[in-house]
């Protein structure tokens, strides 16, 4: 269960990414809310699941789910680069958050 609950804790952490490139600076305040739900959830499921997972071992694969989901909103909302490079370091971070879930 916390690492379903951590796996939520990233998903947050790519709406409050996402949202804060919406809300332009937070002067739009719907996005701006959102920014604030997403990151008050994220940090809460967070919290939630280093009471079952290692704290180093939680916060690296949050920060990856994020990093890599972010990355990908920006691939479909932003139009953003897809070289090769960009693509092979993404699925080495893909790689190390699945094998960190398998050593620990």
């Amino acid at each position: 269960m916390a690492w379903f609950i951590l796996l939520l804790a990233g998903i947050c952490e790519i709406g409050f990414t996402t949202c804060l490139k919406l809300s332009k600076n937070f002067s739009d305040w719907r996005w701006s809310l959102g920014f604030f739900v997403c990151i008050s959830l994220s940090f809460f499921l967070l919290n939630k699941s280093i009471q079952s997972i290692p704290m180093g071992t939680a916060y690296a694969v949050w920060t990856g789910i994020g990093a890599v989901g972010t990355v990908i909103v920006g691939i479909i909302l932003y139009d953003e680069p897809t070289d090769i490079l960009r693509m092979l370091f993404l699925c080495l971070l893909v790689g190390s958050i699945i094998g960190l879930k398998l050593v620990s």
